[in-house]
Order: structure tokens, then C-alpha cells, then sequence
């Protein structure tokens, strides 16, 4: 781990964002801004797994330092083809947030594929990018 104990404990964020990509066949089992299966609703589901993704970070990523994350939110949004999830991560910590946010963006996106296989393996997940962190030596916010 990087030794952090000289940096000062500052207000952290990040926001991360993971697309994926749905077929006409997933998309046909859309009702209302949720997509239900035997297995339950399939965007309730993936929030809940990306807070839990995002709350154990250092137990999957080595080196992560264990953050007491003090707000987690995860949102979906479908365009289109295409579900866009966003996870924002928040700590008053001497170390950020970002791989919070992207774990429990990029768990969010497997729990949807993971839900949907059994209609169609043809999912795409793609994109997963920062968007944006406040907090520590610089900021980052992606232009685009």
C-alpha cells in the first residue's frame, strides 16, 4: 500500500460511469425504467451490488486502502439501447474514492449482464471511465 500517513484527511468524490449495451431482445422485456426476470428486477438488483461492490473495494483491488465510505449512490438510466450507470463515492479520508466508484460501477454493469444472460448473451459492456474526483492532490472532471 502507499503510505499515506503525512497526507491530510480532506472531504474526497468521484463519480464513475460504466455503459452497456442491450440487444432488441433485452430490450423488449423493458417495462417502465425497469427490466424484470426470474431472477427479480434486474436494475434494483444491480444498485444494491454496486453499493456492496463499492463498500468492499479493498478487498478486491490490492493495495486499495479499506475507506469507510461515507455515501455510495448508484443510478440507472436507460437511453435508448443503452444503460448507463453512474456510481458516486463520498469520504472524508487522506486517500480517494475513485476505485470505489469504478468497482461499484463495473459490479453494477456484470449484475446486469449476469441477470440477462439467459435472454441473450449479447451484451456489451463498455466505457467504464472516471467522470469526475474532487478532494485530493487535483481534481479531475472529464469534459465530456
Amino acid at each position: 500500500m502507499v503510505d499515506v500517513s503525512a497526507k491530510g484527511v480532506t472531504q474526497r468524490e468521484a463519480h464513475a460511469q460504466t455503459r452497456v449495451r442491450l440487444p432488441e431482445e433485452v430490450l423488449a422485456l423493458v417495462s417502465g425504467e425497469e427490466i424484470a426476470t426470474k431472477k427479480g428486477p434486474v436494475f434494483a438488483t444491480a444498485i444494491i451490488a454496486g453499493v456492496m461492490a463499492a463498500k468492499k473495494t479493498h478487498e478486491l483491488i490490492p493495495f486499495c486502502h479499506p475507506l469507510g465510505l461515507e455515501n455510495c449512490k448508484v443510478s440507472i438510466e436507460l437511453q435508448r439501447n443503452e444503460v448507463v450507470i453512474d456510481c458516486r463515492c463520498k469520504v472524508q479520508h487522506k486517500t480517494g474514492v475513485e476505485m470505489e466508484a469504478l468497482t461499484g460501477a463495473s459490479v453494477a454493469a456484470l449484475t446486469i449482464y449476469d441477470m440477462l444472460k439467459a435472454v441473450s448473451h449479447d451484451i456489451v459492456i463498455a466505457e467504464t471511465r472516471l467522470m469526475a474526483k474532487t478532494g485530493g492532490k487535483q481534481d479531475f472532471n472529464r469534459s465530456e
